[in-house]
């Protein structure tokens, strides 16, 4: 297998995050309850929040009434663990049911699908293509934004036969890999295991997701140190950031257990907070929510980290285009770079056309064409 080949790149928008909510909490009121309960741990709790810039909070109330949710996974694996078949059987047709229902009144998440069960094991790597079979049998087309998130990936043979299964499905399936074992980082024979990955996913691969507390788990660490922010996690997220450099497939950061409810909500608010940021800075623009109240944090820390350097990079940006018309040719990886991070901050809600407009001097047009680095 040539792990060189290029394939098509994914295009557009990112989510911010990814939701994953047990199969067994998923009807079509769900993203409706995620936004109240985050709207009102909001109202209720305000104070105990980090400290965030001026204006903030109020978008971050407007992006939960109107889009709490960017990016869904319904969770067949951890976050539902073992059901008897016929409960996963039913579970599996009525959430396709809910789905299809979402994309027919046009409530759907921007970004949404299923996280299936490893091939860790026969009975789970059977269990988990049957509740695929199920689900996606009872779905129908295909819609939009749909993608299926393939967990605790350990050798390139998962991948491949993952392939081959969606080949019989007969449609234009794409998958995430979840690194979350240290052979999706380093195989058996040494090499690093993700062009590999990505090579057999033969162009469906759209994104590789991080898990924090399997591959701290897999590293030998002890419960008090299985966190984000340790170096075994820069480790692999360094490692994921090389390997998909320029391949258009998408990096997201994994979760924090530690829940801002009851006693814990500061605390649990702060350490969100902090964490995405440090995703943000690293170059992880997507992570994980367990937690209808996460919500409140990751907007918060997304909006402030754009926010915050806003008038900065505009300035950088029209200053590069300023040299470029006039003929100057500097530094087209910054203007991507910027062009990038504009979009991302745009698509997200963080900053508005007009604001970008008026301080770049650009138009949007131009603006995506740099992020393409098309000119």
């Amino acid at each position: 297998m040539d792990d060189t080949a290029e394939y098509l790149s994914p295009v557009g928008r990112q989510p911010v995050h990814t939701c994953y909510v047990p199969a067994d909490r998923v009807d079509s009121g769900v993203v409706g309850l995620w936004g109240g309960q985050a709207l009102e741990a909001l109202s209720d709790y305000r104070d105990l929040l980090p400290p965030v810039p001026e204006g903030v909070l109020e978008r971050v109330r407007e992006k939960l009434d109107w889009e709490p949710i960017e990016d869904l996974r319904i969770d067949f694996e951890d976050g539902y663990g073992t059901r008897g078949d016929d409960v996963e059987d039913r579970d599996a047709e009525r959430t396709a049911r809910v789905v299809a229902e979402w994309v027919r009144e046009g409530v759907a998440p921007f970004s949404f699908g299923l996280r299936m069960k490893s091939f860790d094991t026969k009975a789970l790597r059977e269990r988990g293509i049957r509740t695929l079979d199920i689900f996606l049998t009872t779905l129908g087309e295909v819609p939009p934004g749909f993608v299926i998130t393939f967990p605790k990936v350990t050798s390139v043979e998962q991948v491949e036969v993952f392939g081959e299964i969606l080949d019989l499905f007969g449609r234009e399936l794409r998958f995430e890999i979840q690194v979350e074992t240290t052979r999706s980082i380093v195989d058996v024979t040494g090499r690093l295991a993700i062009p590999s990955f990505i090579a057999a996913g033969r162009g469906r691969v759209t994104g590789l997701h991080f898990g924090t507390y399997d591959y701290t788990a897999g590293c030998g660490l002890v419960a008090a140190q299985q966190h984000l922010a340790h170096g075994a996690c820069d480790f692999a997220r360094h490692v994921m950031q090389v390997c998909a450099a320029g391949t258009g497939v998408r990096l997201s950061d994994g979760s924090t257990n530690v829940l801002p409810v009851g006693e814990n909500r500061a605390h649990g608010w702060d350490t969100h907070y902090r964490l995405v940021r440090r995703s943000l800075e690293h170059g992880f623009f997507q992570g994980w929510d367990l937690h209808p109240a996460q919500l409140i944090t990751r907007y918060a820390a997304v909006y402030a980290f754009y926010r915050e350097g806003l008038v900065a990079d505009a300035r950088r940006l029209r200053a590069y285009v300023e040299k470029a018309d006039s003929g100057v040719l500097d530094e087209p990886a910054t203007a991507q770079a910027l062009s990038s991070s504009m979009l991302r901050a745009l698509d997200c809600g963080a900053v508005e056309v007009e604001e970008v407009r008026g301080l770049t001097g650009i138009s949007l047009s131009r603006i995506e064409q740099l992020a393409r680095r098309s000119d």
